[in-house]
């Protein structure tokens, strides 16, 4: 392992430079404006792949945007890790607040980041961490030190809700048979205090739209005696969270997973620093459900938010109008043993019921996922656990994540195998927000993790 490690420390610039090229592909998986980017991208991860080493690489077409697949066998009869990453990425928009054009990488020091940090849409999610294992790999493929077999999966929709992947991965079982799956699609939670993350949360997404009257309205001649739609949803909104921060939905708590309370302490001992956490969003308070400490509110607590919210005019200038309809985003982070398809139901029926007979309401559901937990007492939590504490040289603790990766239940669904949440990003990196980043003591940390984790998983 020593001589694998010596290789990544030999190569580090060139990772880098090769992570600058993937960086400069747009592929923007929203917009079909960037479908020719997102082709691309496919063609050059499959290139990186055979280059690492890979055997029967294939650019693999779906109704959506290709997977890449790739993969290395030594002996049946040795364990195999599948390696799953996205090359997609989320749009760059405002791009004006971005320092510098969001697909032209640079290198900055920062105060979390005094060895510099790149900077470029993709660098955290998930360019610079699906990377690492294709460096990782090609650096084990080089030293002969590839422990146990190895697949890879790379899909180009994840930012879109991953629409092809579950259809492809129930066409594709035997090839993908595996006995664990990798991913690095997260965060720890510091570079001082590192974490695996042992549970994500699920998702139900809706939009709600009110209705008023039959078209928008002169605000002078009809204002004071009609319903203004915008009024209504948001006072609709504000009944959905009362003032201890419960969430009011009819039976929304009803499976909710209760945490012991050793399981609470042993999370808690994450050094919790509510003035960084404030100062680091620039706010002056928190909020949340009563009871619950920050890091509580953010992973073992379901949670309910307005994304966006709009209706009537809001271009330049002035209309003196009454809208005829107003709209509203929903999200909500659910825990085990919540089900989207039940918030859903209970949403859209609690949201009608408060809903005054003077207006027409509708609730459209959007994507959604299932909560996910890999338990801290199992041989892939501990292969993950010793093989960063040996990189970092520090203790490393479990950590549920607030986040929500809905693929992680599918892949257990359909290929009977845990999903190891062994990430190495920082929730500061502006992941789906202008200036995105991804810390090079990160980048270079997991490189040296991976190989240590394969070594710890095969014995």
């Amino acid at each position: 392992m020593q001589e694998t490690l010596n290789y990544i420390n030999e190569n580090k610039q060139r990772f880098v430079d090769e992570l600058f090229e993937l960086l400069r592909i747009p592929s923007i998986s929203a917009d079909p404006a960037y479908k020719n980017d997102v082709l691309k991208c496919a063609d050059v991860c499959a290139e990186h792949l055979k280059n690492a080493g890979a055997d029967h690489v294939e650019v693999c077409q779906t109704k959506g945007y290709p997977i890449v697949f790739g993969e290395k066998i030594l002996d049946k009869s040795l364990p195999t890790v599948l390696v799953y990453g996205h090359y997609d990425v989320q749009p760059a928009d405002p791009l004006d607040l971005w320092k510098k054009p969001p697909f032209e990488p640079y290198i900055e020091k920062t105060e979390l980041h005094p060895e510099g940090a790149i900077f470029a849409r993709g660098s955290a999610d998930d360019k610079g961490q699906f990377f690492m294992h294709l460096k990782a790999f090609e650096a084990m493929m080089k030293t002969n030190a590839l422990p146990c077999n190895v697949k890879f999966i790379l899909e180009g929709e994840e930012e879109v809700g991953s629409v092809s992947l579950g259809d492809w991965v129930n066409e594709n079982k035997e090839k993908l048979a595996c006995d664990c799956i990798l991913i690095s699609d997260t965060h720890i939670y510091s570079n001082e205090q590192p974490t695996v993350t042992t549970g994500l949360r699920g998702l139900s997404y809706v939009e709600v739209e009110v209705e008023g009257p039959n078209r928008d309205l002169h605000s002078g001649l009809y204002g004071g005696a009609v319903p203004n739609p915008i009024h209504v949803l948001s006072r609709m909104i504000a009944k959905l969270i009362d003032e201890e921060g419960h969430i009011t939905i009819d039976g929304f708590y009803d499976n909710v997973d209760v945490v012991s309370d050793d399981e609470r302490a042993e999370m808690n001992k994450l050094k919790d620093n509510p003035e960084e956490f404030k100062k680091s969003i620039g706010l002056n308070g928190v909020e949340g459900e009563k009871g619950y400490t920050t890091l509580e509110r953010t992973s073992i607590r379901p949670t309910l938010d307005c994304n966006g919210i709009w209706g009537g005019y809001t271009g330049e200038g002035a209309k003196t109008v009454i809208p005829s309809k107003a709209f509203a985003k929903i999200s909500m982070r659910l825990v085990p043993y919540q089900t989207p398809e039940e918030i859903t139901e209970k949403f859209t029926r609690y949201f009608e019921k408060i809903a005054p007979d003077n207006v027409r309401v509708k609730v459209t559901p959007h994507h959604g996922g299932m909560p996910y937990v890999l338990p801290s007492d199992t041989k892939e939590f501990f292969a993950a656990k010793k093989a960063m504490e040996t990189a970092f040289g520090k203790e490393v603790l479990p950590y549920r994540s607030g986040g929500s990766i809905p693929i992680t239940a599918m892949f257990e669904k359909v290929l009977g195998a845990k999903s190891v949440l062994m990430g190495f990003g920082l929730d500061s990196d502006a992941i789906h927000s202008p200036n995105e980043h991804y810390g090079l003591f990160n980048f270079y940390k997991g490189i040296e993790s991976i190989p240590l984790f394969f070594e710890n998983y095969s014995k």
